[in-house]
């Protein structure tokens, strides 16, 4: 599956890269929110995961962006350090699907892409 990352922290990212990779996805990597936005255009994904805390646009922006894109509705997981309620709250209503609290287990995110994948 393709699947959009859109996380500033270098290690974070490539501990998500490497995981992911090894269980088959296909990936596209964003360092800031505006990058993620412009990717989704050309690599359109069937899974979004994304910091909520991001350069140039946040996760928040990224979800709405993705809502009013797709052709399909496609699952949106959330990372976050952000343990605050009502964040959570904005980001599922605005259509995330799941919301990871960082630090997370690598193996915690492959079982939770994997069970929406397979929804």
């Amino acid at each position: 599956m393709k699947i959009l990352v859109a996380e500033d922290e270098p290690i974070l990212i490539r501990t998500i890269e490497v995981r992911l990779k090894k269980d088959g996805h296909e990936l596209c990597l964003a360092t800031d929110g505006q990058q993620a936005m412009d990717r989704m255009t050309d690599f359109v994904p069937d899974m979004v995961i994304t910091d909520i805390m991001m350069p140039y646009a946040s996760g928040l922006e990224i979800i709405s962006f993705a809502r009013q894109q797709e052709k399909r509705k496609i699952p949106i997981i959330i990372l976050s350090s952000m343990g605050q309620e009502d964040v959570v709250l904005e980001a599922f209503k605005l259509g995330a699907d799941d919301y990871i609290t960082k630090p997370f287990s690598p193996n915690e995110l492959s079982v939770r892409v994997r069970r929406l994948l397979s929804v």
